[in-house]
């Protein structure tokens, strides 16, 4: 199985995870802001997967919009597959390898990843086995992290083999993951991928170059975290989070941007800080700040780490929001780092 109370995939398959982190780095580095990763080899479609797709009732009627272009075919010839591509994603064995891969899904932050199982055919007696996960997990480590997310982390991985899996599957936020474990040539699955709105979007997992991005509670108990797989720099457009009135009154005074709300005691704050990994919780903290401020300081604060953060903690008091830029760190930024992990 990939999943235990300790840890969801088997040791070999974190190497490639540390690979897959640079490689988004270097996604992130060379294209343009609306950031499509393609790492798809585009093959010529075998004629039994050809049946299926064009047979496929949930291809034909689409429940969110227009109806899905049967064009949009994909295949997948890399063990670490990320993409923000829509549509059919087709995966064959060609050996009896062990080897636990995974396909990265990672769309817009107001939308989510929506996976419909249209062909199964991987065997349990050989120990085949696919998941999917509500998120990301890379090292051993997940986002969001149990602390920002509204399940436990047991019910955010369905597990199954065989020939046929009914349900269909929907993230919580931006990002989701397919593992596979296909230890038989010319076994494997389709999959159909959407990313239908996300009406009170919290959690969000950057990819693009630059952005502005509002984390919001929308008046509720929960925790919201923005992260870019990446050195960034991090400059707040706009606060409102916490002190000024509580949720349902006006906000008409504004008290500024307050520092180090955390130490102070108050619930609700955002912490702005790095990690070396996707776990939240694990946050090392430039600071953390709350109050009402339309027009913050125009200041860029630079995070050396492998990933930067930005979350929003909420008590449930207040309808909390803060906006936010985010941009990659270049070389002259990561000299004059406000923070830098692992030192």
């Amino acid at each position: 199985m990939f999943s235990n109370p300790s840890s969801w995939i088997p040791a070999h398959f974190y190497t490639l995870s540390v690979t897959l982190v640079g490689l988004i780095v270097t996604l992130t580095s060379a294209t343009s802001p609306d950031l499509t990763p393609r790492l798809e080899q585009q093959l010529p479609i075998v004629p039994d997967v050809q049946s299926e797709i064009a047979s496929d009732p949930f291809l034909l009627e689409d429940h969110h919009g227009p109806r899905e272009s049967r064009a949009a075919v994909h295949f997948i010839s890399d063990c670490m597959h990320v993409t923000s591509e829509g549509g059919h994603f087709v995966y064959k064995s060609s050996s009896n390898d062990q080897t636990v891969c995974g396909v990265f899904f990672l769309t817009d932050p107001d939308r989510r990843v929506e996976l419909h199982f249209t062909y199964l055919d991987v065997p349990c007696e050989r120990g085949g086995l696919v998941s999917f996960v509500d998120g990301w997990e890379l090292n051993g480590e997940v986002f969001p992290s149990a602390a920002d997310h509204p399940l436990a982390l047991d019910e955010r991985v369905s597990e199954f083999c065989g020939r046929r899996v009914k349900k269909v599957f929907l993230s919580s936020q931006n990002a989701g993951l397919i593992q596979y474990r296909i230890p038989q040539r010319g076994r494997g699955f389709s999959v159909m991928v959407r990313y239908p709105k996300n009406p009170t979007p919290c959690n969000v997992l950057v990819d693009s170059m630059s952005d502005l991005f509002t984390l919001r509670n929308y008046g509720r108990r929960v925790n919201c975290t923005l992260s870019a797989m990446y050195p960034a720099a991090v400059r707040v457009i706009a606060l409102g989070v916490g002190i000024a009135s509580p949720r349902g009154a006006n906000r008409e005074m504004e008290t500024g941007t307050v520092h180090k709300c955390d130490k102070r005691g108050l619930q609700d704050h955002v912490q702005i800080g790095g990690s070396d990994g996707l776990d939240s919780t694990n946050l090392v903290l430039l600071d953390s700040i709350c109050g009402v401020n339309s027009k913050p300081e125009d200041i860029e604060n630079v995070m050396g780490c492998g990933v930067t953060s930005v979350r929003l903690v909420s008590s449930g008091l207040f309808d909390n929001s803060v906006t936010v830029a985010v941009r990659p760190a270049n070389e002259n930024d990561i000299l004059d780092a406000n923070l830098i992990c692992g030192i």
